[in-house]
């Protein structure tokens, strides 16, 4: 009788072990190159986020709409007014990847990376990846917007959105199915597993895990992409003539692409946002030289680092960039650039 329950409890264990590993073998033979990160998260035991959903391809249309254009249609087919009357969410965001190591947020490779792929430099994060990211208005943005506004918007997608309609944009608070609509549209913009720089190993391994392996195969796939957009400020140089300290002398090639991809974005004179012009002319340059130095929110290095802030009667304002989206030095080189052609 010893021997028979012994026998039945081996029997058990072992038909247990083989419904686990075809379970688990199951679930990971479904993935390819092309399931999303968060189907592979999700699978490998991953509580789903506060903003997820499973969107309707009409509300992606609707939030491709409101993000490109600023207005959408609502349920009765009828224009809905503007979020914004100043600025559209690609007026900071890019839509597409801009930076070639996905774990990292470095301006001085992601220049060359937007400039390949022909998009522009912005301020903010692009919002390919946002819903794959656990913190938004991270940072430095306290300072600018406050406790009470970054502690509701900081763990929360639905807040942000709201946030950078009423605050960044200086619009419109948007309405909850708006929000959802945008939300919607960011999840057809979420990373696969393609997007991640996997190698033959790591795919290899996150095939062929086991159970007790889960909490290192999501580490695994959270250490190939930012998780947080990171936002740190900088201060104008005490001295602009002598400009920032340690740093090299400004490369006016590297500062072209920043004057072409950056600043001529929002002040080029068809499609820009702001009112004050940019272009080619010698003009332009000599204008931005005779700033430079000056202790006005004209000049190249205070418009960086602290941008303007919107005042009653003129909304409109710029943005700064933090150390994350325009190095100090690449505000010399784009010093170095303005320098050449005032000449």
């Amino acid at each position: 009788m010893k021997k028979l329950v012994t026998s039945i409890l081996i029997v058990g264990a072992v038909l247990i072990m083989v419904t686990a590993f075809r379970d688990r073998s199951t679930v990971s033979e479904k993935w390819d190159k092309n399931t999303t990160v968060n189907q592979v998260l999700s699978d490998l035991g991953e509580k789903p986020s506060k903003h997820f959903i499973k969107p309707t391809s009409e509300q992606i249309k609707k939030g491709e709409e409101i993000v490109k254009n600023g207005f959408t249609t609502d349920a009765s087919g009828r224009k809905t007014t503007r979020v914004s009357k100043h600025y559209v969410c690609t007026s900071c965001h890019n839509i597409q990847r801009e930076d070639p190591i996905l774990s990292e947020s470095n301006p001085e490779t992601r220049l060359p990376y937007v400039k390949e792929h022909k998009i522009p430099f912005l301020q903010g994060t692009t919002f390919w990846g946002m819903v794959n990211r656990e913190s938004w208005y991270n940072d430095d943005y306290v300072k600018k917007y406050g406790d009470e506004k970054i502690e509701k918007a900081h763990k929360s997608l639905r807040e942000s959105i709201q946030l950078c309609a009423i605050e960044c944009s200086q619009g419109r608070p948007m309405k909850d199915w708006e929000i959802e609509a945008v939300l919607a549209y960011s999840w057809s913009l979420e990373l696969k597993i393609s997007d991640l720089d996997l190698s033959e190993k790591d795919w290899s391994k996150l095939k062929n895990y086991s159970e007790a392996e889960n909490p290192a195969m999501i580490k695994l796939l959270k250490s190939k992409y930012a998780t947080t957009s990171p936002a740190h400020f900088y201060d104008a140089p005490k001295s602009k003539k002598d400009g920032y300290p340690n740093t090299k002398p400004g490369n006016p090639e590297i500062g072209k692409d920043l004057y072409d991809l950056s600043c001529k974005f929002c002040h080029q004179a068809n499609g820009g946002v702001s009112h004050y012009i940019l272009d080619e002319s010698k003009l332009s340059f000599q204008n931005l030289k005779y700033n430079l130095l000056r202790d006005s929110h004209k000049s190249l290095y205070q418009i960086v680092a602290y941008g303007t802030y919107a005042i009653p009667g003129h909304k409109p304002y710029m943005p700064h960039y933090p150390k994350e989206k325009m190095s100090k030095q690449q505000v010399e080189d784009l010093r170095a650039y303005i320098e050449l052609r005032s000449k």
